[in-house]
């Protein structure tokens, strides 16, 4: 009889277990936006000091908004390959918007001046903007460096389509077999699906 009873508990503990579990993973998925949801505008501040809104692209078919930084070594990895992506669908309607979500307290390296430099350095094709109020990176749900959205405009709204990495190998381009992205958006321009709509953004953790 107590071996029954000490099963039973086990079992309740086990049982209580698991659902904080599924409530930790729910709560977590809830934050931001999914695929399927109307992405809210906003307006930062761009290297060349402008403000950058999405409605200032009038002829765009959507976006490739990219959270990125100066100092994380996956966000680094990926840097000719975002500069591919905006030289590749920018012409086709879907140019890249870089966001730099980190604060400079945190990391030093990822300060305005900072970005300015990086971006002259690596000859960037495309705005390269500052979260400084950390207020959009939360609203999309981004939590890492790199973290890619691809808005579709559709009359007023940018609708997300797709919320993942870039492609599945950060280490090396050419190795990499599942370029999502670029997938995506050639699915966007055809009418069609996209393949893969979410994927498990592989960088650094956004800095508070």
């Amino acid at each position: 009889m107590k071996t029954l009873k000490i099963l039973v508990g086990v079992a309740f503990i086990i049982a209580i277990s698991a659902f904080a579990i599924d409530k930790v993973s729910v709560s977590e998925t809830d934050d931001g936006y999914t695929v399927g949801d109307s992405a809210t505008d906003f307006e930062l501040k761009n290297i060349d000091d402008s403000m950058v809104s999405l409605s200032d692209y009038k002829d765009a078919k959507g976006f490739i908004v990219i959270f990125t930084c100066n100092h994380c070594p996956y966000s680094v990895a990926y840097e000719d390959r975002i500069i591919e992506l905006d030289k590749m669908f920018k012409p086709k309607g879907y140019p890249v918007i870089a966001i730099n979500p980190n604060s400079p307290k945190a990391y030093p390296d990822d300060s305005f001046d900072n970005m300015k430099l990086r971006a002259k350095e690596k000859g960037f094709t495309f705005p390269y903007l500052f979260d400084d109020q950390q207020l959009i990176y939360p609203q999309y749900g981004a939590t890492k460096t790199p973290h890619v959205y691809i808005l579709e405009k559709t009359g007023k709204d940018n609708i997300v389509r797709y919320i993942g990495a870039i492609d599945n190998n950060y280490k090396n381009a050419a190795a990499a077999d599942k370029k999502y992205v670029e997938d995506a958006v050639n699915a966007l321009l055809k009418g069609e699906k996209v393949p893969v709509e979410i994927t498990k953004a592989i960088g650094c953790s956004i800095k508070a």
